[in-house]
């Protein structure tokens, strides 16, 4: 089996097309055929079934899967290690951030970054945490600076650079404006306007109602924070902000509750080799993390 044939597939796989396949490593669609075409005579079995215009595994592609990203990982890890030797920071740099880290935390590092090792090409993706955590454990990415799980899965490397101090906020004309102290169970009273479904911002604050057997009711929700403090300040409903995103546009509310935190930073595969680019971002980012995310 060879690499571009399995490059191929995956991405056949990964978009369920032959044309955007092709689209993403720059082939035509024929090509793209061709290369699963000699895979499938390689293997002795037939990896997709064409159905007017869906593409979709056979039993065999959906066995081959997972052992194709571990073969690519292998192969690129391989690379990678010769590569080091040199110690050369160069070459490419994949690698993941939320819209919130990116806009608010990353500048800095990514200007000295960039500055200090002009040879390098970023591949910077904007994902939410949970498709970035995903992404580093499949191989897609070589790391991801995101908010980081409550429970990470052990199979990743997971260090805090900072802490997120979140703040209970409403709109100024919102009638939970006018307490001057507010309880938990006051805003269970209240819509609220919240990340989406699975992600880890939304289980921090769901569990923090939950330990004290509180409901929340979820009205709107988005997974861009900026999104959220717009519909907070229109009214919309109660919400949980970063202090970094807070402003004389909204109302921090006093709870009657310990603050609610959540740990940013980054995550690597614990089995696969970085690059020295990769070696170098991390430095940057040990080197910016805060005494209390340290302490973690």
């Amino acid at each position: 089996m060879d690499t571009q044939s399995l490059q191929a597939f995956l991405a056949v796989a990964n978009n369920g097309s032959f044309s955007l396949a092709g689209e993403q490593l720059y082939l035509t669609q024929p090509a793209v055929s061709k290369r699963i075409a000699t895979l499938e005579d390689q293997i002795g079995a037939r990896l997709f079934d064409r159905i007017g215009r869906r593409v979709s595994l056979t039993e065999a592609g959906q066995v081959l899967l997972p052992r194709a990203r571990e073969i690519l990982v292998m192969v690129d890890d391989s690379r990678q290690a010769l590569a080091n030797l040199a110690g050369d920071v160069r070459g490419s740099l994949t690698m993941a951030t939320s819209h919130h880290i990116g806009l608010h935390r990353l500048p800095p590092i990514l200007k000295a970054y960039t500055q200090a090792h002009p040879e390098v090409h970023m591949d910077l993706r904007f994902l939410d945490s949970e498709q970035a955590y995903q992404g580093v454990l499949s191989g897609d990415l070589e790391m991801a600076v995101v908010t980081l799980a409550p429970a990470p899965d052990p199979r990743l490397t997971v260090v805090p650079v900072w802490i997120d101090r979140l703040r209970f906020v409403c709109g100024k004309e919102h009638p939970l404006a006018r307490q001057d102290r507010v309880a938990l169970s006051t805003l269970s009273e209240h819509d609220a306007v919240l990340p989406g479904h699975l992600t880890f911002t939304r289980s921090i604050v769901l569990d923090t109602f939950a330990q004290d057997g509180l409901h929340v009711n979820v009205g709107l929700s988005t997974n861009y924070l900026e999104t959220l403090k717009m519909m907070v300040t229109i009214g919309l409903g109660w919400s949980v902000l970063p202090e970094t995103l807070i402003d004389d546009e909204v109302h921090i509310l006093s709870i009657e509750h310990r603050p609610i935190e959540r740990p940013l930073g980054y995550l690597v595969h614990k089995n696969r080799t970085l690059s020295n680019a990769a070696r170098s971002m991390l430095s940057l980012l040990d080197d910016a993390a805060t005494p209390k995310a340290r302490a973690l």
